[in-house]
């Protein structure tokens, strides 16, 4: 297995499906509460988006990324490809979509590293989809799905899973049936708190995994709870895992999701022990939340496993299958 502190050889070749994204984030004090004009001392324009997002930090750890998913024929669509190529993201499955426009965003973020997203999604970028069959994606090592285009999203994780590679499912906030249409396709879910506690319709930790998995059962399954770490159920050990969050100070919580969510691709391909994994994930993640600009922030790979090295904590068990809600 592929310590994670070292570059895989070969690099491995995630495909991420899902949103892209011009943001614009905005730095202010204090979040606003009523209406009035709010004024930044800082300002970023960013091409990215919980996929787009997830591909940067695979690169930036020493892997390919490649990223379907749809752009306007707009000044915007042609920032969001140009910005994301130049990263290192291999853009070509980005499709132009005439007679659309891009997705943009606003975003607050305050001196807490708190944000408040503002999005907009053309109905029309998602109005086609084309067929995904196992021989389109058995080149890649794994596969990273987010909700924005659900359509696509299906038929990529089930083209995954008939190609025998891992199929993960970012399992964020979403239209109401989306995420249930998704998970039975996935081997890995990795679930937004909020998205996993409209699921399972509880706010213990122990429970919201125990109840995710027996609704789930073939697929591992991960709840991310920000700077209460992470937890996910064991099948080795049948019990429920938490791992404590790295302690920071948050500058910006803006993509942290998406690099955890890349991160754990990259290393669910390379092999790593899945402690380990959830670890660098969330570390990965721990740095981000300390630089302004979103997906930006992700860390290298020597950075990451330096940061590892003076990082002592480790999982815990919470919860047997015998003691949690069936």
């Amino acid at each position: 297995m592929t310590p994670v502190g070292q570059d895989p050889k070969p690099s491995r070749h995630i495909l991420c499906v899902g949103a892209a994204v011009l943001d614009t984030l905005f730095r202010v004090r204090t979040m606003p509460t009523g209406q009035g004009k709010v004024l930044p001392y800082d300002m970023l324009q960013i091409a990215e988006g919980m996929a787009s997002s997830a591909a940067f930090a695979i690169v930036r750890l020493g892997g390919n990324a490649s990223l379907w998913g749809a752009v306007g024929d707009d000044m915007a669509g042609e920032r969001i490809v140009a910005e994301l190529s130049e990263s290192g993201i291999d853009t070509r499955g980005l499709r132009r979509v005439v007679d659309a426009r891009s997705a943009v965003s606003t975003i607050l973020v305050d001196d807490a590293g708190e944000r408040l997203i503002v999005p907009f999604y053309d109905q029309r970028l998602h109005q086609t989809t084309n067929p995904v069959t196992a021989r389109d994606v058995d080149t890649f090592d794994a596969v990273l799905v987010d909700v924005r285009w659900p359509e696509l999203a299906l038929r990529t994780l089930l083209a995954a899973r008939e190609a025998g590679i891992p199929a993960i499912l970012d399992g964020d906030v979403a239209p109401d049936g989306v995420i249930e249409m998704l998970a039975p396709a996935a081997s890995h879910i990795i679930f937004s708190q909020p998205a996993a506690e409209r699921l399972s319709g509880t706010e213990d930790q122990g429970s919201i995994v125990q109840l995710l998995q027996d609704r789930f059962p073939y697929a591992f399954v991960s709840v991310t709870l920000g700077d209460r770490g992470c937890v996910w159920f064991d099948s080795n050990s049948a019990s429920i895992r938490h791992l404590e969050a790295p302690r920071i100070k948050a500058i910006d919580t803006l993509a942290a999701g998406d690099i955890f969510h890349g991160t754990f691709a990259l290393m669910l391909s390379e092999g790593i022990p899945i402690e380990d994994m959830m670890r660098a994930s969330s570390m990965a993640a721990a740095i981000k939340c300390q630089r302004f600009g979103g997906r930006i922030g992700s860390p290298d790979r020597e950075e990451l496993h330096s940061a590892l090295l003076d990082w002592d904590a480790r999982a815990v068990d919470i919860a047997s299958r015998h003691s949690t809600v069936a």
